[in-house]
């Protein structure tokens, strides 16, 4: 028999964190360790919250769960959160990369703080969580980050009047990590990649994977935005120089319009292309796979006189069953991601490395910094900017090497 909806919620366990909790209306609510008598004092309150509220109404419960509460503590307060973020964090409707960090930056937070009520965070706490942070690793620049998450999360309690204004001003008092002054180590510069490199890989990867290096290369786009293009967003107006036009992009939250220049090598990359439907993505796994398959077939002997035995025959039946089965249950996707991209490259240099080839490891995002210092080289700051799609020139700077043949000339000048 069903437990009927109105009933008291159960005492449970919580085991991934040896928590109690209840469950109202799919919320998760926790009350401290399992089994304590704090635990125990926070069910019997909540017990009689919920016996006070009306027994018509399941807005009347969800209103009372929305509700500040003296005893909200961390743990509770976080889950609270990530239900938000994981409706906010979306593109498209799939998780971002931000949610994953915001689990991530609240590990520690709920580790240390987890059973303690949220209004008596502190700035002292904030630092303890930041030398956690410190502790575990992390660079300085990531820890900066994961803190201004931390902040994030009150905020949002402040907004949602579950905490009193004061602790979001409190915790902004806490400075950023700066350079010298931590043990969290620092990171490396990014760095241009060798195009000997680059045109080594080339051979050992697929067409598609191949034209999104090159076409990454001469437009200085963002691996990201290379593996969702399509013709329907590319501004074939003016034949000498087309304009692409992502419909996501890193700033897009921003309301920032992106367009990125595409010259006439990025047109020679897109002509094979050309064919593909106007609102299907240029670069397909699914399409790769099939080439790849389709050449294996035309690489095989067809004079090949060896004897297939049946028992042969039958293990390439069943291999060709399971083949299918996984593929029907994880089918090829119809475009490429920032990290499946990432992955084809590096084994493009596993590969390239097993014929004797000596290549150095790079990734797709040095590709967009090593043109970035070719165009500011030659076309300074401003024509940097411009290229890479930047509102301010001090995050040009970030992804273009300084010139340092001007600091030379003047150098041998005056010095």
């Amino acid at each position: 028999m069903s437990r009927r909806k109105n009933d008291v919620p159960t005492y449970g366990l919580h085991k991934p964190s040896g928590q109690a909790r209840i469950v109202v209306d799919g919320q998760s609510i926790y009350l401290g360790k399992h089994g304590s008598p704090e635990s125990l004092q926070a069910y019997s309150r909540w017990v009689t919250k919920l016996a006070a509220a009306p027994a018509a109404g399941r807005a009347s419960k969800a209103k009372l769960l929305a509700e500040p509460a003296d005893d909200l503590t961390i743990n509770e307060l976080i889950v609270r959160y990530l239900h938000f973020a994981d409706g906010y964090y979306r593109i498209d409707g799939k998780r971002t990369s931000e949610y994953k960090s915001m689990v991530e930056a609240a590990g520690p937070l709920r580790r240390l703080y987890g059973l303690s009520p949220a209004r008596e965070f502190g700035p002292k706490a904030l630092k303890q969580v930041q030398e956690a942070y410190v502790q575990h690793g992390l660079c300085r620049k990531s820890v900066n980050k994961h803190v201004f998450r931390v902040r994030r999360i009150f905020r949002w309690a402040v907004a949602e009047e579950l905490v009193h204004e004061s602790l979001a001003h409190g915790l902004a008092a806490v400075e950023s990590l700066r350079r010298g002054k931590t043990a969290a180590p620092e990171t490396l510069p990014t760095a241009t990649v060798d195009l000997a490199d680059v045109e080594a890989v080339i051979p050992f990867v697929s067409d598609e994977i191949a034209a999104m290096i090159r076409l990454q290369y001469h437009a200085a786009m963002r691996p990201a935005e290379v593996t969702i293009m399509r013709l329907c967003d590319i501004d074939r107006s003016d034949p000498e120089l087309w304009l692409y036009r992502p419909t996501s992009h890193k700033t897009a939250y921003r309301d920032g319009d992106r367009e990125i220049y595409l010259g006439e090598e990025c047109r020679k990359v897109l002509g094979p292309f050309m064919d593909r439907p106007a609102d299907a993505f240029l670069f397909s796994p699914a399409i790769a796979e099939r080439r790849r398959n389709e050449k294996r077939n035309e690489d095989r002997d067809p004079n090949r006189k060896t004897k297939i035995f049946d028992c042969e025959l039958r293990h390439r039946v069943r291999r060709r069953e399971a083949a299918a089965r996984r593929q029907s249950m994880r089918p090829k996707r119809d475009h490429y991601d920032a990290d499946s991209y990432r992955r084809a490259v590096a084994y493009g240099i596993r590969q390239a490395r097993k014929h004797g080839i000596e290549v150095q490891e790079w990734s797709p995002r040095r590709l967009r910094h090593t043109m970035a210092t070719k165009v500011r080289e030659k076309w300074g700051v401003e024509g940097a900017q411009i290229y890479l799609g930047h509102s301010k020139c001090s995050v040009t700077q970030v992804y273009a090497q300084r010139d340092r043949k001007l600091g030379r000339e003047v150098a041998l000048d005056v010095g």
